[in-house]
Parts: structure tokens; C-alpha cells; sequence
């Protein structure tokens, strides 16, 4: 189904807003695809102004930043251990920004969007 992205008919208060206009098709959003664990694959998408976004499909990959020597390490993804955004993203191995992982270095935390940038870059954890 369809995301549309344009102001509510609503305002702050509840009162009704009629427009002069109805829905356009650049205010229309993408159907979200959940990057999983898996051997990489990446797809390109044309966005407004002929730009592009590299959104990650599966992933097995993560480049991981040592905070303690400024070091940043490619490292393979073993599994999703939690998630804040949603508790059942763990049980599909759903990869997001804020999720941590269990990597061959030890837990890490995701910062980069994989939806929107195509890599998965993350924070090494204390241990």
C-alpha cells in the first residue's frame, strides 16, 4: 500500500482544513523493504531531482569503528541481539539504524541508515 506523505486534513487543534488541491503523486512515499542478513545485494533507486539512493536489501557486512584507536575494521554480521525500533525485528534479523549486532570484534551498534545509504557502518560496543 501506497504511503502518502502530504499534510493532514487536520490541524494542531482537530479543527477540519479544506484544500484547494488534492493528493499529487510526488507526495507519495515507497513501500519500505527491511534489510536482512544475507549475502549482499543492493538496489538503486532514482529520487526527486534525478538523484539516487543505494538501498541495501541483504547484508553481511558491516564496517566497524574501534572508538578506542580510531580504527575502523570490515567485519562480518552474525545476528540482530536487539532492536529499539521493534522487539520482533531480533527474530527476523532486521538490520536498521540503533540496532545492535553481533559481529566477529563483539557487539556493535548500527549508525547508518541501510535503507537509505546501502552500507552498514557501526560503533564497536564497550565489552
Amino acid at each position: 500500500m501506497a504511503l502518502w506523505q502530504g499534510k493532514s486534513k487536520r490541524s494542531n487543534t482537530g479543527r477540519r482544513i479544506r484544500y484547494a488541491r488534492g493528493k499529487r503523486k510526488f507526495e507519495i512515499g515507497r513501500e519500505r523493504h527491511l534489510t536482512i542478513i544475507g549475502e549482499n545485494r543492493v538496489k538503486h533507486v532514482r529520487t526527486r531531482g534525478k538523484n539516487q539512493k543505494t538501498r541495501a536489501k541483504t547484508a553481511n557486512i558491516a564496517y566497524v569503528i574501534d572508538t578506542e584507536n580510531n580504527k575502523t575494521t570490515k567485519t562480518e554480521i552474525l545476528t540482530v541481539l536487539e532492536n529499539t525500533a521493534n522487539i520482533h525485528y531480533v527474530r527476523r534479523n532486521i538490520i536498521n539504524k540503533g540496532a545492535i549486532i553481533e559481529t566477529k570484534l563483539g557487539k556493535a551498534k548500527v549508525t547508518s541508515r541501510p535503507g537509505q545509504s546501502g552500507t552498514i557502518n557501526a560503533i564497536l560496543l564497550a565489552q
